[in-house]
Order: structure tokens, then sequence, then C-alpha cells
């Protein structure tokens, strides 16, 4: 029997493997032609990675426009190339002591409109050309602002020099970005060291599989892990 995979896939990625990586490993072990992707996740980052097949790539657009929620921590006094725990140290300061509390009102001022510079390790192309090559050769250039809304920014948890946190925003919004420029806006720098996506729109992380359960799903299997297209007018807006 054959079978056709028109419809979308939730999956826990784990860290590691690029989402690309991801989208090679389903290609490759189903044979499936048309496979994409909604929103990349930095290597390092885990979490609900959607996964377009079939028919459901012309529906990548609509989905990469949703808004996200992420939980994820930061380190306080260290700055890194990268914004995050994958670059290489640039400063460290000794960080103030801290409460819980004036970390959450400093976060509060991130709240809403605003405007928002990418990081130069990112997959933003400038003139056909990707800009992590170019900060692989140690090349910075300008980049353009891009409007974001942050709906929320809770800081869960807090244990010098380590903050944990929850973000709710818009598309397009680097959090590797928001760590850096909290770091900042504290006066003693900072990065981003861990990241995890939860939500997509109206999809859920608790609802994904991991890659260590797709790698043995059957092909019969995988299909009725996929959200049909007929049922997915249920899940976007």
């Amino acid at each position: 029997m054959s079978l056709t995979y028109d419809g979308i896939l939730l999956i826990d990625k784990p860290a590691g493997p690029t989402s690309h990586d991801i989208v090679d490993i389903i290609r490759n072990s189903y044979r499936i032609k048309k496979v994409g992707h909604c929103g990349t996740l930095d290597p390092a980052a885990t979490g609900l990675l959607i996964i377009v097949l079939g028919k459901a790539t012309k529906l990548s657009e609509k989905l990469m426009s949703d808004d996200k929620v992420y939980v994820g921590s930061m380190k306080l006094g260290e700055t890194t190339n990268t914004f995050d725990a994958e670059g290489q140290v640039e400063s460290t300061q000794p960080v103030p002591d801290l409460s819980i509390e004036t970390l959450q009102k400093e976060a509060n001022k991130f709240l809403g409109d605003q405007m928002q510079i990418p990081p130069m390790v990112s997959a933003i192309k400038i003139n056909g050309t990707p800009l992590y090559k170019l900060a692989r050769k140690g090349q910075t250039v300008d980049r353009k602002e891009r409007f974001i809304h942050l709906y929320k920014f809770l800081i869960s948890e807090y244990e010098t020099p380590v903050a944990w946190f929850k973000v709710a925003c818009t598309k397009g919004t680097y959090i590797r970005t928001l760590a850096h420029d909290f770091g900042q806006k504290i006066g003693c720098g900072g990065h981003l060291s861990g990241l995890r996506r939860t939500i997509s729109g109206t999809f859920k992380v608790s609802n994904a599989t991991s890659l260590e359960e797709l790698t043995t799903l059957s092909a019969l299997d995988l299909n009725k892990r996929i959200i049909p297209m007929l049922k997915l007018s249920a899940f976007i807006k």
C-alpha cells in the first residue's frame, strides 16, 4: 500500500541536530519528497519543530507567522560573540546582588512593541549570503532592525548567575538577542544558556514526537502521527 504524506508532523527536537537535519532524517527515512520546517531552532535549542509534508508545505509561511512561547535560561556576567553558550566569551563582569523582583522589573521594560537588531550569527541573508557565514569569517555588517512584540517575559527562577525565564513573542524574535540586551540593561552582560520552544501558534510540544521515537516508527505509524490537511483548519486561525 502506497501512503500519501500530506499534513503536519510535530517533532520535539533534541539539542544537537539542526532543524534542516531533522528534515533530512524524515525525508530519507520515509522517502518523502516534499518536506520542510516552520521556524528554525538553533542546534543547541530543543523543543517544538513543526514539519510540513507534501501539500502542507504550501502552509509554511502561515505557520511561521504564528506567535511562539519559549522557556530557557540566561547566564549573567558573561557575554559571548554569538549571544549564546555556543560562542566565544568576549567579556566577564561581576554580577551585582540581584533579587528576582529586580530582574522581573527590568524584564517588564522589554514588554510590548519594539525594534530588535538580529544577531550576526543568524540565517538572515545579506545580498544572498547568510549572516552566520559572514560571522564565521570574522565579518560584521549592519543589520536592519525588525519589529517584534513581547507579550510575556517572566523571570521564573534565579540562582546567581543564572536566571530562568518564559517568553511569549511574535515571529522573528531572537531570544539570544533578548538575553544579550537584558544583560546589558542589568549592567553586567549576559548570554542565553538554554532554550526550549514549547508552543507555536496552537501547537504544543507536549503533543510532539521525540526524534528518538520517530526513528523507530513504521511508515504506517508515522502516518498516524501526521495532522492531515482536512484537520488543519481547526488549528490554523
